[in-house]
């Protein structure tokens, strides 16, 4: 009886020739984010030019760097140093960065040393941008209609090292474990106009809501256009209690100028009188959610209720959480790699950036 078993070699091939381009399936997804990438860091060639001192030792490209960065946020990675062991032998991730087979991988301090540089041109922005353009040149986003929300993304810091702002360094007892201390601060009453993280001083103490736990933590607020769910603003701020409003008004006044009327749907946090007027005074109309207690009346009333297109913005602004839900599971973003508030925008734009190629992609290869 003959045996169909396979044989187990343990030989490998010693000449193989083989074309990363011919590994890569023809229907695989990041073949059309990559196009949209390619295209998007063409616009910045002028940019990435500036960048960089005309003498020296030539460095890493930075269109691999952003691209890396995408990747990451595309596939989970949760580190720079594990993304650049991978590289090492992920031959989809080599292909992407247009890398044969034969370059070595780059080292995880190649991020470290560029990422300044990167903060300095304000590169995610414009490549964030292009991303946001690309989308509007496809007919993908909604001119009139639009979404604000805000969340708090988990500062790289411990709430051990939230103590008194005059706290000197001699004032604490020594530490039974340097390296994890013991910190007993039950009974203690900590504020952020008292306190302060000594790990990242731009972080602030905060919660989503009353039955939540305080974190340290950074506000992240997101602009959404209404006809399909894209991205058009996704800033990081202090976390406060008016961050929420105030950093929609600013994304609403420099991402949608113009004297165009338009509707900007949101959760009862908007539904202040303050935010209300200063949208009116815009040109924009208000599609909040209304925020009915017993002691006081929504700032919303029937002249903005009793339209068809207010109960549309409000499930359509349901969508917005689709964003968050998506950039904090598969993009890692739940909590930040990075101390300080400018390079958490950094990673908030590439994170974005990543989330909007992904749903033109499928945009796009949805039949008409």
């Amino acid at each position: 009886m003959e045996i169909m078993r396979g044989i187990d070699t343990k030989q490998a091939s010693m000449l193989c020739l083989v074309s990363l381009e011919d590994r890569v399936p023809r229907n695989h997804p990041l073949r059309a984010i990559k196009k949209m990438m390619d295209a998007a860091l063409s616009e910045l060639s002028g940019v990435f030019d500036a960048m960089y001192s005309k003498v020296g030792r030539p460095s890493i490209p930075p269109e691999r760097l952003l691209k890396a960065s995408v990747l990451m946020a595309l596939y989970t990675v949760r580190s720079e140093r594990l993304f650049c062991e991978q590289l090492d032998y992920n031959m989809l991730f080599r292909w992407f960065l247009d890398m044969d087979m034969v370059e070595e991988s780059f080292v995880p301090t190649v991020f470290t040393k560029n990422r300044e540089r990167l903060i300095e041109h304000d590169v995610a922005k414009q490549f964030f941008t292009q991303v946001v353009a690309q989308a509007r040149a496809a007919g993908l986003m909604s001119d009139d209609h639009f979404t604000v929300d805000g969340t708090l993304i988990e500062a790289w810091a411990s709430q051990k090292s939230f103590r008194r702002k005059d706290e000197e360094p001699g004032d604490r007892p020594p530490p039974d474990d340097p390296g994890n201390p013991s910190v007993d601060f039950h009974g203690e009453k900590r504020s952020n106009e008292t306190h302060e993280s000594k790990s990242d001083p731009e972080a602030r103490l905060a919660r989503k809501s009353k039955n939540t736990a305080a974190i340290l933590a950074y506000s992240q607020h997101a602009l959404m256009e209404n006809r399909n769910g894209l991205l058009v603003d996704l800033r990081i701020a202090t976390a406060n209690g008016t961050a929420e409003r105030d950093v929609a008004l600013k994304m609403l006044d420099e991402e949608l100028p113009g004297v165009a009327r338009l509707t900007v749907g949101g959760d009862k946090g908007y539904d202040t009188t303050d935010f209300i007027a200063q949208c009116r005074e815009r040109n924009v109309t208000p599609h909040v959610a209304q925020n009915i207690t017993a002691r006081r009346d929504s700032a919303i009333d029937a002249r903005t209720t009793r339209h068809s297109g207010y109960g549309v913005s409000q499930r359509i602004r349901k969508r917005i959480e689709e964003i968050f839900g998506w950039q904090k599971t598969v993009g890692n973003f739940r909590k930040t790699r990075y101390r300080r508030e400018r390079r958490t925008q950094l990673a908030s734009y590439l994170v974005g950036a990543a989330y909007n190629l992904v749903r033109m992609r499928n945009l796009i290869a949805q039949p008409a």
